[in-house]
């Protein structure tokens, strides 16, 4: 899905206004606030009567912190983690694109296009963009590189493990947890 400065996002949220521009700006968030993210990034579908015990408040009391995080962007969505594996995706792919001379665009424009990437970054330094792919079988991979190859060099790496899987940002200290 292309990025636009107002897009409209919706997942289990109703439909909200996102601003990836402002998403860099320092919010007003007490300890409170951070509590209620760090419980929802380690379970979405946790109730808003049990969240509120967790943190101290009325379960209308977090309904409306969480439609404030929301529209502020802070919260962006509630997903479900799956693992690739299970569903019939047991390779990992890392791929770096250094592109040729003006087909920067293009390597983006082609990512979107292709289901089995699902993590694009632009980023800086040789490469300026990292994808990350999950596959059926290793047989995949070549017609996906193949679709990247005539704008720019493709630099390939299987996974073979994540020491350090997915997990939620580090928001409170043990200070801020009344430790």
């Amino acid at each position: 899905m292309a990025h636009s400065p107002d897009r409209s996002y919706s997942a289990g949220m109703g439909t909200r206004k996102v601003r990836p521009e402002r998403a860099h700006e320092l919010r007003d968030l007490d300890t409170t606030d951070l509590r209620i993210v760090t419980e929802l990034q380690s379970n979405a579908r946790v109730s808003r009567a049990e969240l509120g015990r967790r943190v101290g408040l009325s379960a209308p009391a977090v309904g409306e912190r969480m439609r404030r995080l929301e529209e502020s962007g802070v919260v962006t969505g509630y997903h479900a983690a799956v693992d690739p594996r299970a569903l019939g995706f047991p390779v990992t792919v890392m791929v770096r694109i250094r592109p040729a001379v003006r087909e920067l665009a293009r390597i983006a424009k082609i990512a979107q296009e292709i289901p089995e990437i699902v993590e694009c970054y632009r980023t800086t330094g040789d490469d300026c963009y990292q994808l990350t792919l999950h596959l059926r079988s290793v047989d995949r991979l070549e017609p996906i590189l193949d679709q990247f190859t005539p704008y720019g060099r493709t630099t390939t790496s299987l996974v073979q493990s994540a020491p350090v899987p997915p997990r939620p940002l580090p928001l409170l200290t043990g200070d801020d947890l009344g430790s």
